[in-house]
């Protein structure tokens, strides 16, 4: 079992997984010579995957997920709420699958088990994958974490978990109050020592993968983030790997 992503933060998401030929793709944010640029980093093309799973409909998740699906024939995963909502800008989907946020269920060799989480988007949701023997959990956009998410995370094997922004610097930094408070608010996007708390309700003895996303390119360092969870890890901050907007990383494998 193995993921990469092609990019994370603001400008656009997506992350692939893959177990045995099974690939599906969480999220596309990018435009369709984007996305192919980006997958052929990876050693991929569109025709290599199976599904879209969608995480909620803002567009730095959803905004290139329509024309991919659609010129490629790919059935996309969302939940009810989702589409409702995306539904006011496609109904040319190929494929839909929904997703029950309590329920489990399976794409060829992967099993997902999806679980809510507090954002303000209609209905959204992240992901624990396994392919029978090994988890990856992914959390982001997310604005407080829940008794319900740790419970969710806890025992994976590798973890994509967001550290968008560092409160000192959201509160100095050039948005808005509206948008700070947004950002920082209940339902918006996990702080570096929010994230690191997490880690702290897991299970984590079974963790060889840990990767901070959807770092704010103007409110966080990598730096700051990297210490946040190391701390919690009680490991050297270069072991946290973090993804980036442009290139977001290269496969990791879970042994």
């Amino acid at each position: 079992m193995r993921f990469a992503s092609l990019g994370s933060g603001s400008s656009g998401n997506g992350l692939v997984v893959e177990a045995g030929s099974t690939r599906v793709l969480v999220d596309c944010g990018f435009s369709l010579t984007e996305t192919r640029a980006r997958l052929a980093r990876i050693g991929l093309a569109p025709e290599d995957l199976d599904a879209v799973l969608i995480t909620h409909e803002h567009s730095d998740h959803i905004g290139g997920v329509a024309r991919l699906a659609i010129k490629h024939d790919l059935p996309v995963w969302c939940t009810h709420g989702t589409l409702v909502n995306w539904r006011m800008q496609t109904d040319n989907l190929p494929f839909t699958e929904m997703i029950d946020s309590h329920r489990s269920f399976s794409i060829g060799a992967l099993e997902v088990l999806p679980f809510p989480v507090p954002h303000d988007a209609r209905e959204p949701v992240q992901f624990v994958f396994s392919d029978g023997q090994r988890k990856l959990g992914v959390l982001t956009d997310t604005g407080h974490i829940t008794s319900h998410i740790a419970a969710s995370l806890s025992g994976v094997n590798a973890l994509v978990l967001e550290c968008n922004h560092d409160a000192d610097m959201l509160e100095s930094g050039p948005y808005p109050p509206s948008l700070r408070r947004r950002v920082g608010g209940q339902y918006g996007h996990l702080e570096n020592r929010q994230a690191a708390s997490l880690l702290g309700q897991m299970d984590v003895s079974g963790l060889r993968h840990v990767v901070a996303a959807h770092l704010s390119q103007k409110n966080n360092k990598p730096s700051l983030a990297r210490a946040a969870l190391a701390s919690v890890l009680n490991c050297e901050p270069e072991w946290i790997n973090v993804a980036c907007q442009e290139q977001g990383f290269d496969w990791r494998c879970i042994e």
